[in-house]
């Protein structure tokens, strides 16, 4: 009777590789996708007040808003979409395709010529990035050596803030000192958003499709001829000769269940890991959200900062994001998961809810409820980044792409849709105090996040996917002929 299950030493030879020129081709080609991301959100943002002008395309308020909730829905329905293609097919030919469709519709963005135009295209913008998210953090977990998995992950994660901080300054210098005429300079932003991925498309064409996936299609010489590839080339670059592992593990064939498969995984069969991705996922978006729809209105209600203004205390907010993942990212493979994961947590929630108190007592200016934002979000930073790492962790090769979209598109609906709705309610009032209200409810689900993460996270550091996964045996098993 076929074993479901394929035995082979390619994981453990691809985990023992030092780092290399090679891995910094994979960051670079692949880990964009969150730099592209922030670029996005913070360009329809700062661009927000020019398309009000007439001579531009005249959009309302409520337009404005419609248009970042399409975006949001495409992210979500092309998470699901492509996440199982992505197993379907393999990861490099959908990280060329989704690409490719961020490529065309951010352009098209900056060529609209009215309303529904411009939806289209904010819709199909939101859709290749939200396909992004499902290809690039399943292809990166799978070529990245486990011992650095968590670092590089949480770096090319929290690399959002890059895009961030690069859409407020680009803005600011094509919108706000408004270089050509008014009805161009708005376009400008986004056709550097389309320059940025073709130059990052050049660089997918050299890397080459996830080993491991190949392995559950039973496509083992090709598997074999990249892997011995890349270890060559390694070798030349670092002047050492690798060992042989003599170890093996097991990856599970292609499955060809769809979504039904993801049913059966966490809800019949493992419960928990589907509580443990919700509790993870759901209140780090629900956070970003709900700072990303007060902040601007805080500063201009309670402060009296101008719109252009509020680019300056972007800039130290998205830094203050890097620094997190870049500092505390190493923390995640030398401590641990579970101690950092709920330590990250635990302390965003408890500064979040300092913040917010100290808010409604008066005690900030507007520098320092900046400067307290920014640390709220060090810590906040690698805690959301660590939710997609844990995600791409505890499934198997066979569903990964699919687990993420499916965790991500929960995240978002709830953190992007319900959020908002929330604040937007409570800001309404024109009380400090409801705003509290809020800011105590996200404080309240970082800490159920950590709580949950003591209870049932997975020790998942230097360990190999098909291990964390339960793929394979706790302990990589001796090739036959070396057993005892």
């Amino acid at each position: 009777m076929p074993t479901n299950k394929i035995l082979t030493d390619i994981p453990l030879r691809l985990d023992r590789l030092p780092w290399s020129r090679w891995h910094m081709l994979v960051v670079l080609g692949l880990g964009v996708t969150w730099i592209l991301d922030g670029l996005e959100v913070t360009l329809i943002g700062a661009v927000a007040g020019e398309l009000h002008h007439d001579r531009i395309l005249a959009l309302s308020d409520f337009k404005i808003g419609l248009a970042g909730s399409l975006y949001l829905l495409g992210a979500v329905l092309g998470a699901l979409l492509f996440g199982d293609l992505t197993d379907r097919f393999g990861r490099k030919r959908l990280f060329i395709v989704i690409l490719g469709l961020y490529l065309g519709a951010t352009i098209c963005t900056a060529l609209a010529w009215n309303f529904e135009s411009f939806l289209l295209f904010r819709f199909l913008t939101g859709a290749g990035i939200g396909g992004e998210y499902a290809a690039i953090n399943s292809a990166v977990d799978e070529l990245v050596p486990a011992r650095l998995r968590g670092r590089v992950s949480l770096g090319i994660n929290g690399s959002y803030w890059i895009g961030a901080a690069l859409g407020a300054v680009i803005t600011g210098v094509f919108v706000h000192v408004h270089i050509g005429r008014i009805d161009l300079s708005w376009r400008l932003p986004f056709l550097f958003g389309g320059a940025l991925a073709l130059i990052v498309l050049g660089f997918r064409r050299f890397l080459p499709e996830s080993p491991r996936w190949l392995i559950s299609q039973g496509r083992i010489q090709e598997a074999e001829a990249i892997v011995g590839g890349i270890e060559s080339l390694v070798s030349r670059q670092q002047s050492i000769t690798l060992e042989p592992v003599g170890r093996f593990v097991s990856i599970g064939r292609a499955d060809s269940s769809g979504w039904s498969g993801i049913v059966r995984f966490f809800v019949l069969k493992n419960p928990r890991r589907l509580l443990l991705g919700l509790s993870l996922m759901i209140p780090q978006a629900f956070l970003y959200n709900a700072f990303f729809f007060t902040y601007a209105l805080i500063l201009t209600e309670f402060f009296q900062i101008g719109q252009r203004e509020i680019m300056a205390y972007l800039v130290p907010f998205s830094l203050s994001n890097v620094l997190g993942v870049l500092l505390l990212g190493p923390l995640f493979d030398r401590v641990g998961r579970k101690p950092m994961i709920a330590l990250t947590y635990s302390l965003s929630g408890i500064l979040l809810a300092t913040t917010g108190l100290l808010f409604v007592r008066g005690d900030f200016s507007s520098f320092w409820l900046g400067a307290a934002w920014c640390l709220v979000f060090f810590f906040a930073s690698p805690a959301a980044s660590s939710a997609y790492l844990t995600v791409s962790e505890i499934v198997p090769l066979a569903m990964r792409a699919k687990a993420i979209a499916f965790f991500f598109a929960i995240g978002t609906a709830i953190g992007g849709i319900g959020a908002p709705l929330l604040f937007g309610a409570l800001i309404g009032t024109h009380e400090r105090k409801s705003l509290l209200l809020g800011y105590l409810l996200g404080a309240g689900l970082m800490l159920v996040g950590a709580l949950v993460e003591i209870l049932w996270g997975v020790k998942a550091e230097r360990k190999p996917l098909e291990e964390t996964s339960g793929e394979s045996d706790p302990e990589p098993l001796l090739f036959p002929e070396q057993k005892s």
